[in-house]
């Protein structure tokens, strides 16, 4: 086939909740085994596992035409790609990340100034350096391999580490004392890749269908019937996403209206309109949610 986008899934922690999101926006991907390129329901799609670290460097040069990657690997690579658009989901919520410099909860350090001659340790080693820089505070920062949150005070004096909760910190008697960046999953493209026309479409397509799903996450469908005198005291009952649908019955009498509420206020709308005349009430999940 003449026209193929090649697009990289990033592989490790981001893995599972990216194939996930992928399979509620419609594409099924399948990775097995130690295969680095996992099959997809989609003829135009060639897919590829990259380290989410990579991700940026492979999308600049043109290695792959599109990309999901966090906003703080392009930071650490300093790529030059298109971003595309903003996908709020990590492995373990639907939360932007942290990125923050904490140190041993019984230190006297309280701000970065106070690291004046210490060692940093992080996996975010190029952007460390040029945000201490920035504030002229010199440092020693130290490539990370792993387990960073139970080096310091022994193996180094601080470190910069990404956190969802905090609550590994927290387990390791560790205590933030600045956030250094806030990032969340970014689907990127090549600049090349992204002028031709066939593909930027295709990435367009990608981006409304996984916006989509992530919007349907927090969402759930209402619908119910209505008398008509009721209507406006329904009405006015809904914090709709937009104006709900009202659509007319046999009964002439009554009235069906279905609309998109948030999942976290459910609990307290149903009582109420119940009390304002609504029955026959349902709720039901959503899939996608494309505004």
């Amino acid at each position: 086939m003449a026209n193929k986008l090649k697009l990289g899934i990033p592989k490790g922690s981001l893995q599972d909740a990216t194939l996930d999101l992928f399979k509620r926006a419609g594409w099924e991907i399948y990775a097995s085994g130690r295969s680095y390129f996992p099959t997809i329901n989609d003829p135009e799609i060639e897919c590829m596992l990259v380290r989410a670290q990579e991700m940026a460097r492979y999308v600049e040069t043109g290695a792959l035409d599109a990309g999901l990657t966090g906003n703080d690997w392009i930071l650490e690579n300093n790529s030059d790609v298109e971003r595309v658009t903003s996908l709020t989901y990590s492995k373990a919520s639907r939360q932007k990340v942290k990125w923050v410099l904490a140190v041993p909860e019984n230190s006297t350090f309280q701000k970065p100034e106070d690291l004046a001659g210490k060692v940093i340790a992080t996996e975010l080693v190029e952007y460390t350096k040029r945000y201490f820089a920035e504030k002229n505070i010199p440092v020693k920062v130290e490539f990370s391999w792993g387990a960073t949150e139970v080096k310091p005070p022994m193996l180094c004096d601080a470190i910069v580490e990404v956190t969802e909760t905090g609550s590994s910190l927290r387990a390791n008697r560790l205590r933030i004392i600045e956030t250094l960046m806030e990032s969340e999953t970014q689907l990127i493209a090549n600049k090349a890749s992204y002028t031709d026309e066939w593909k930027k479409k295709k990435i367009g397509n990608l981006s409304m269908m996984l916006n989509g799903a992530i919007a349907a996450l927090s969402q759930v469908g209402l619908m119910l019937n209505v008398p008509k005198a009721n209507l406006d005291a329904v009405l006015n009952v809904l914090p709709a996403l937009s104006s709900p649908t009202v659509s007319h019955l046999r009964d002439s009498d009554w009235v069906a209206v279905n609309t998109i509420l948030e999942e976290a206020v459910v609990r307290e709308v149903i009582p109420r309109l119940k009390a304002a005349g609504g029955s026959g009430i349902v709720e039901y999940p959503l899939s996608k949610v494309v505004l």
